[in-house]
């Protein structure tokens, strides 16, 4: 999926990054949010349609039992009929647009996070102040992988949603969303992160439950500052 390129990101000095980088420093990695990922894993879409079509199977039967049946009620559920696709499809758009205005780039020493839809925003995390971070892949390949922040350094958690770790409120967790191919994205930042840090990553990798990111018991892995 090629990125939507807003007016705004006409005046970027490369795509996803605000000016040019400096002597030394060069891009490993550049990709975005797939959009029908996170319309399903963010925003729940699935879940969405299911609850609409329960709803519309209950205004069904309603019409059915009705004293004038589907001759004379048969706009009312015309009506839930139309609410119901057109707030589907809002979601389906809010969703599209969330990732196709979002980019992350991984450089030789940081992570930047160039996100939003209507005010874009870019977020320079450079790998020595990432204190820790995991990742969660979906059974299409995309993956989500939060960062956490050293101590001392907070973003707020409203600049980054949806692109942040949810529930995290106190210590806001920037989260790389939905991206394509998401192990292989994992697993070259944790070996970045690991060269820049100048640790054995072996030896900080840690377990971290998948219930961090959505209540179930399945294992993730993570890296960790020494």
């Amino acid at each position: 999926m090629k990125p939507y390129q807003a007016p705004e990101h006409e005046f970027e000095a490369v795509p996803g990054l605000p000016e040019p980088l400096p002597l030394g420093e060069s891009i490993l990695w550049q990709g975005s949010p797939e959009w029908r990922s996170v319309a399903r894993h963010v925003f729940h879409l699935h879940w969405l349609a299911i609850y609409f079509a329960v709803l519309l199977l209950f205004k069904a039967i309603s019409v059915t039992n009705a004293d004038g049946g589907w001759a004379q009620e048969w706009s009312g559920f015309v009506w839930a009929l139309v609410v119901s696709l057109a707030a589907l499809i809002m979601v389906a758009a809010f969703a599209y647009w969330t990732a196709s205005t979002a980019m992350y780039t991984l450089t030789s020493r940081r992570l930047v996070m160039r996100i939003g839809i209507v005010l874009s925003i870019t977020f320079n995390l450079p790998l020595k102040r990432l204190a820790q971070g995991g990742f969660h892949v979906y059974k299409d390949g995309s993956a989500d992988i939060p960062l956490k922040l050293m101590d001392e350094d907070k973003i707020p958690f409203i600049h980054l949603w949806p692109h942040a770790r949810p529930w995290r409120l106190a210590h806001p967790e920037p989260m790389i969303r939905c991206v394509p191919d998401g192990a292989k994205v994992a697993k070259l930042l944790a070996e970045t992160w690991a060269s820049v840090n100048q640790v054995n990553l072996s030896s900080s990798v840690m377990p971290v439950k998948q219930a961090s990111l959505n209540g179930s018991a399945d294992q993730q892995a993570g890296v960790q500052a020494a």
